[in-house]
């Protein structure tokens, strides 16, 4: 899909204080490594992961995309009141009904002409917000959107850890559990709104184009539920690397043909923050150079849908990436899903 007239006018990161090391989760298992003679040192050793951010105990998703969402307003040349369609991207919610997006919307102060809705498409929500944004700013439906996920890792990991000493589990047995501890907290959103209603005088972050391609037959490898508050959630991590490289490697191939680029074309990839593992080999895989690649996972985990906006936000606060930059965003979520953006700087 192309976009003719969408362009990201604003993009705001926002990080909880609160910090877990992965030494520190160890230090809680650590009846469970001695009784399993596991190794300490190994969750950050497989991952790359060294810590994660978590907000405090009570932290409705809601709140942390309301928090994104005040943050980049704070940064937009434009007002709440022109905000026409606000989405909630997140895996994480509030509740089943209503929408947790209608709780974001009141925090944030948007106004009642708004369209309000949440988006869940496990970690590629955030990119499926940002390209129905785009498309209905293209098909004249709208001239600006806002975009924002909330995702809290703290109350799988609570729960991971409480079932993790508790369950007398085997080594085999343990590693559908073990993904849940990579996870972290973050909230991202970003604006999109119609070419003209940006200044001339200012840099322009156009939205070029997106691909997205399913490999659905893929759909068991990483399920979450809730029941109540309870969350559970189960991944086979070698086979999800595996399948999610392979769609990612077919999505690549189609988004060079979709956009014209080739692997030496972006100046900076992004790709969806899952750990050391999976960027190594999903680079190797698409023949990509990998000192293109900025990353967050390192200190902040895998936060969900909101992992890749704030990295790139992370990015370009950092000075990682410039005007006129072309970006390759990554994104591949469980289900299997793959969708990738391609952005001009």
């Amino acid at each position: 899909m192309r976009f003719r007239h969408a362009f990201i006018e604003s993009i705001a990161v926002a990080l909880p204080k609160e910090c877990w090391s992965s030494a520190t989760l160890e230090e809680k298992l650590r009846p469970t490594y001695e009784r399993l003679k596991l190794p300490a040192g190994r969750l950050e050793f497989m991952t790359g992961i060294k810590a994660r951010r978590m907000w405090p105990a009570g932290t409705k998703p809601s709140d942390a995309s309301a928090i994104a969402g005040k943050a980049v307003l704070a940064k937009s040349r434009l007002a709440a009141e022109q905000i026409e369609t606000f989405i909630h991207s997140a895996v994480c919610r509030d509740m089943l009904e209503p929408a947790t997006a209608s709780f974001a919307h009141h925090k944030i102060g948007l106004g009642p002409h708004c369209q309000v809705f949440d988006l869940s498409n496990a970690c590629l929500g955030f990119l499926n917000g940002l390209v129905i944004l785009a498309a209905m700013i293209d098909a004249g439906k709208i001239r600006c959107g806002l975009v924002a996920s909330g995702e809290n890792g703290r109350p799988l990991i609570e729960k991971t850890l409480v079932h993790l000493l508790t369950t007398p589990l085997g080594r085999n047995t343990i590693k559908p559990f073990f993904a849940n501890l990579t996870l972290g907290s973050a909230a991202a959103a970003v604006i999109v709104c119609h070419e003209n209603m940006l200044p001339t005088n200012v840099p322009r972050h156009r939205l070029i184009s997106s691909v997205g391609q399913a490999a659905t037959q893929f759909n068991e490898l990483c399920q979450g539920n809730s029941i109540g508050y309870e969350l559970e959630m189960q991944t086979d991590s070698e086979q999800l690397l595996l399948a999610g490289v392979e769609v990612a490697k077919n999505t690549w191939a189609e988004f060079e043909q979709e956009t014209g680029w080739t692997r030496a074309t972006p100046s900076r990839v992004i790709c969806h923050q899952v750990g050391s593992t999976h960027r190594s080999k999903l680079y190797e895989e698409l023949g990509l150079d990998l000192k293109k690649d900025f990353s967050s996972f390192e200190t902040l985990g895998n936060t969900g849908s909101a992992a890749l906006p704030a990295t790139l936000a992370l990015a370009d606060e950092q000075g990682a990436i410039k005007v006129g930059d072309k970006i390759a965003l990554l994104g591949i979520g469980s289900g299997l899903n793959s969708l990738m953006l391609a952005v001009e700087w």
